[in-house]
């Protein structure tokens, strides 16, 4: 494995937005990518934990999930975004992140950008396989 992959909810409008951001703003030497699309097994990773948040897998194999994702790509991104990646990542401040994520994620439906679709699990979203 070359580099970092940030992994994202390619079926959730909201989710594709905030990735082109992290895409054009954040990210540097990382492949974001819709899960959907990725080579889970490859990866590390189930279908179920991507469905269920963002995952950062290292270029070492090392997994993280939600805001510890997200402070990952931030740490490892733009010289800019590296100091609100290493404050997220902190412990005290990812027990208030988690809460926040999993908000975000049961309302992101409603976000800017989101649709009906977004609220839907993986496996009753249009073109889903069964």
């Amino acid at each position: 494995m070359g580099s970092a992959t940030f992994l994202y909810d390619g079926d959730c409008a909201f989710c594709s937005s905030c990735a082109r951001f992290v895409e054009r703003h954040i990210a540097r030497d990382v492949m974001v990518l819709p899960w959907q699309r990725a080579d889970l097994e490859s990866l590390g990773v189930t279908a179920e934990a991507c469905d269920d948040a963002v995952q950062w897998i290292d270029p070492d194999g090392r997994h993280s999930a939600g805001p510890e994702a997200i402070a990952d790509i931030m740490r490892a991104g733009r010289t800019w975004a590296r100091p609100f990646g290493r404050l997220l990542g902190r412990r005290v401040i990812l027990r208030v992140a988690w809460p926040a994520y999993r908000w975000v994620s049961e309302h992101r439906d409603k976000m800017p950008g989101g649709t009906a679709t977004c609220a839907l699990p993986a496996s009753e979203r249009p073109g889903s396989p069964e």
